[in-house]
């Protein structure tokens, strides 16, 4: 399946039928006076986040929607049926945007939420409505109040518990292949992910879930690689996970570009809590994995874990400070250990 995280759609709520123009004639019946009825209510546009949907792809064939229009009433007093509400189904995390996309219209974070976007227009006035003591015989009706209609964007943010940046070939789609079954594309080349991957963790007992995101380099905020569009993925995640490759000639520059990044696209991407971890520690030997370990502790003023993502080095101790800055599970007691722990390595 396609990925697609923006869609540009037209939706157009139903207009309501007009009232109609009526007057009894029956036998025997002198003076039967008016009886049109109300034209029915157009359908509604409604917005509705499912589970299941983890891409707009479906917006990319499928442009236009509008809801039908309310049916005229008739003779007899009788009211026109109504328009059925067009239900349109998007993805949990999906937000409506104004055609210039300055303004937040809806935000869908949990699946079942509906939101009526566009209400259908009132059916018109019958004549019969029109009836006074002064105006026994009235031709005139209503039309029906008219439709709602715009261009609206469809954005795609991912629901994630944690977030992993860092730059082209850092080990990620390796590290989330070993701990989700993600089947994430892993090559011995930059932009090897060109689409952000899901995965769910199961680890002591607990489950949450793992956003992958293309890589950035050095001015993705201005466009250069694929850019930072993807970064709207991981706004919602509680912690990101930045792996820095011990293979690179100066892992803390290299550690510097990416939160360079973050803080230009803004979101409160660099306030977010962060795991640092050197990876690919499997080609090294301890003395040097000790030093860039320490190289990296400076430049990011956070306790780094060197870990191996091929080999399953390190893997647990990134989880459990995952697990730990993501929070108790709901309904699950928050545990007091008196302090704080730091994570030491050791060579194995």
């Amino acid at each position: 399946m396609h990925f697609l995280d923006q869609a540009k759609i037209f939706v157009r709520s139903g207009a309501g039928g007009p009232g109609a123009v009526s007057f009894r004639r029956e036998k025997f019946i002198e003076y039967g006076g008016p009886d049109g009825g109300n034209g029915g209510k157009g359908g509604d546009i409604v917005f509705e986040a499912v589970a299941g949907l983890n891409t707009l792809i479906d917006f990319r064939y499928t442009q236009h929607f509008r809801a039908p229009r309310g049916e005229g009433g008739s003779g007899s007093n009788r009211t026109g049926g109504g328009g059925d509400d067009l239900v349109i189904k998007v993805p949990v995390g999906t937000q409506v945007l104004s055609e210039d996309r300055e303004e937040v219209l809806l935000d869908f974070t949990v699946a079942g939420q509906r939101e009526v976007f566009f209400r259908g227009g009132d059916g018109g006035r019958g004549n019969a409505s029109y009836k006074t003591s002064t105006n026994r015989a009235p031709r005139q009706h209503g039309t029906g109040w008219p439709s709602e209609e715009a261009y609206v964007w469809l954005r795609l943010k991912l629901l994630a518990d944690a977030g992993l940046v860092g730059l082209p070939n850092a080990g990620k789609s390796t590290f989330i292949n070993a701990v989700t079954n993600a089947q994430a594309k892993v090559g011995e080349y930059a932009f090897t992910t060109t689409r952000p991957q899901l995965g769910v963790v199961r680890h002591k007992s607990r489950e949450f879930v793992v956003a992958d995101i293309p890589g950035l380099i050095e001015g993705a905020a201005d466009g250069a690689g694929i850019g930072d569009r993807f970064l709207g993925h991981i706004e919602r995640c509680r912690v990101l996970l930045h792996l820095v490759d011990a293979g690179d000639a100066d892992v803390a520059e290299s550690y510097r570009i990416v939160r360079d990044e973050l803080e230009a696209y803004g979101a409160g991407l660099v306030d977010k809590p962060h795991v640092v971890a050197l990876n690919k520690i499997d080609t090294l030997d301890d003395e040097l994995i000790e030093a860039l370990s320490a190289e990296l502790a400076d430049a990011s003023g956070a306790d780094v874990i060197p870990i191996s993502g091929a080999s399953g080095v390190g893997v647990d101790w990134v989880l459990d400070r995952l697990i730990e800055a993501i929070g108790p599970a709901s309904g699950e007691p928050v545990a007091d250990d008196g302090g704080e722990d730091t994570v030491e390595w050791s060579p194995i």
